[in-house]
């Protein structure tokens, strides 16, 4: 349709003659019928005129696109996301229940919001939902502490430092490392970095499982207590129709030709390429710029999500880690933490604040606590064997009056008080429910399966990692975290061929300019940062 009959069809679907248009817009007849018949063509003041008395545009007027019927679409019907598309990673309204829950072990004063937080989660995804949770939001940041909060958690390095408690000293530590009094240390950074991958590779099989069908898999495939990797003829038919986790795509040890791609061991690559580009005085704005440069957004989950999309909003650290995160204390920090143990050898103190600096980007109070905690185990764990005062070096470093300070030491009592293995770890069962999301990925649950693996296992790597694993919530977090602390603890030569062979010396990532790298050259690396 050209101009002429565009013009036409705007006049004779009016129910106009060429006279009443040509008054309808203040011109001669004349004027109008040189339009039509493309004598002339109507000035800009003319079409403006056009477009605003028969409400259409002034594209379709001059090229003859249909009438915009409901131009003001736009204005009455303002454009909104398709939040049926959105994860609840990125949709802050639909984790309501989370962060309602979060608050309430924050301390926060909502409980008078409960029943409002409980209506808006069952609220349809829209834009009126999502309109109410940045008002709940609001209500949250503003939220005083109950009366009755006995906790103290701050997330500020200075203040975290003021609560700790018979801070682990480095000056000993230092010195053994720096006289070579650590014998073959490269051994145990290799140690570390298989033991890590090794832990992940075992409970990644049966992430997100829940503890009634994985004891099922582990006794029907005789592999309980678990002594070894899942195969997939683990997997009978009857299990993959009867079990609710689904066993398809899943990456089985029998079935891989290196280490598959995942964050707990993403992370720890993703830190060594920090050390690189900025060095070991790297800030929180480092790191975040890095994740938004080296990974698409589908590597983040939960916290790491929330301050990926933050970042790219434009909201910096720490702020990064508080808008709108509910995930604010899961696990997500305290899986990045291993790397800044493994250049800080024998420093606790050191290898924790660089756990700070990263985990502030996206985590607070105990979610950066958890960081911290295990970075500092794994740098104790370079020149000490007791496992009891690894866990005690982890827990000089955050503060005494905190949750996850609080939880570890119980278990450190109850381990030296007598109680069996059995009993500790049915305990972390009764005090959190794996079926609920947040208990699952909390950093405090998982935290206390690491530290009860590493007791109960006594130093054996196999022993300890499927401890780790079969005790359900986050397996492959907390096997990977496990096998990190024991690796650098006894170097490579605790590690089984089982436990390696199936890794073949590499490590797939998804780090974009990595791809694939080897075990040895990581290492090589890790030495390097370690000397600098």
């Amino acid at each position: 349709m050209d101009f002429t009959e565009s013009l036409q069809k705007i006049r004779t679907s009016s129910g106009l003659s060429q006279e009443q248009f040509a008054q309808a817009i203040d011109v001669s007849r004349q004027a109008v019928q040189k339009w039509e018949t493309g004598a002339s063509k109507p000035g800009i003041e003319h079409l403006i005129k056009i477009s605003k008395y028969f409400g259409v545009s002034v594209d379709s007027i001059i090229f003859g696109n249909e009438r915009r019927e409901e131009e003001e679409l736009t204005k009455s019907s303002p454009i909104f996301p398709d939040y049926n598309a959105l994860p609840p990673w990125e949709m802050y309204a639909q984790e309501l229940d989370v962060e309602y829950r979060q608050c309430v072990d924050e301390g926060k004063d909502i409980s008078m919001y409960k029943d409002l937080f409980e209506a808006v989660s069952r609220m349809p995804k829209s834009n009126e939902k999502k309109i109410i949770a940045d008002q709940l939001f609001s209500i949250v940041v503003n939220a005083p502490q109950t009366e009755s909060y006995k906790y103290d958690e701050p997330s500020e390095l200075a203040a975290i430092k003021k609560l700790r408690r018979n801070s682990c000293s480095t000056e000993r530590c230092n010195a053994e490392f720096k006289n070579g009094k650590i014998k073959n240390f490269e051994k145990k950074i290799s140690g570390a970095w298989y033991g890590r991958i090794a832990g992940c590779l075992l409970g990644k099989t049966v992430e997100g499982i829940r503890t009634p069908e994985l004891k099922r898999l582990l006794k029907e495939s005789g592999n309980y207590p678990m002594h070894r990797y899942i195969f997939a003829i683990d997997v009978t038919e009857q299990m993959y129709r009867d079990f609710k986790f689904n066993f398809k795509g899943r990456c089985f040890a029998d079935k891989i030709s290196c280490a598959p791609s995942d964050d707990d061991t993403n992370y720890t690559v993703l830190a060594s390429v920090l050390i690189d580009k900025y060095g070991r005085d790297f800030t929180p704005a480092n790191v975040l710029q890095l994740w938004t440069e080296a990974q698409p957004k589908s590597a983040y989950c939960t916290a790491e999500r929330v301050a990926f999309c933050n970042a790219v909003k434009g909201y910096v650290p720490p702020y990064s880690a508080v808008y709108q995160n509910p995930y604010r204390e899961w696990i997500g920090a305290q899986i990045r933490a291993d790397y800044f143990g493994y250049i800080n050898p024998g420093n606790p103190e050191a290898a924790a604040e660089m756990a700070f600096k990263d985990a502030s980007i996206s985590h607070v109070k105990n979610g950066i606590y958890g960081e911290m905690f295990v970075a500092a185990m794994i740098s104790y764990a370079a020149v000490c064997d007791d496992i009891t005062e690894i866990v005690k070096a982890g827990m000089s470093q955050i503060p005494a009056t905190s949750r996850l300070y609080e939880a570890v030491k119980r278990i450190l009592d109850d381990y030296a008080g007598g109680m069996d293995e059995k009993e500790a770890f049915a305990r972390i069962h009764g005090e959190y429910d794996e079926f609920n999301g947040h208990d699952w990925c909390h950093v405090i649950s998982n935290c206390l399966i690491v530290v009860a693996s590493l007791l109960y296992g006594k130093g054996d790597f196999g022993k300890s990692i499927c401890l780790a694993v079969q005790t359900g919530f986050d397996t492959d977090c907390n096997g990977a975290t496990v096998g990190s602390v024991l690796g650098m603890r006894g170097g490579e030569s605790c590690i089984g061929e089982e436990w390696k062979k199936p890794i073949n010396g590499k490590l797939d990532t998804t780090i974009f300019g990595v791809g694939r790298v080897s075990i040895e050259d990581l290492v090589k690396k890790t030495m390097k940062h370690i000397a600098q």
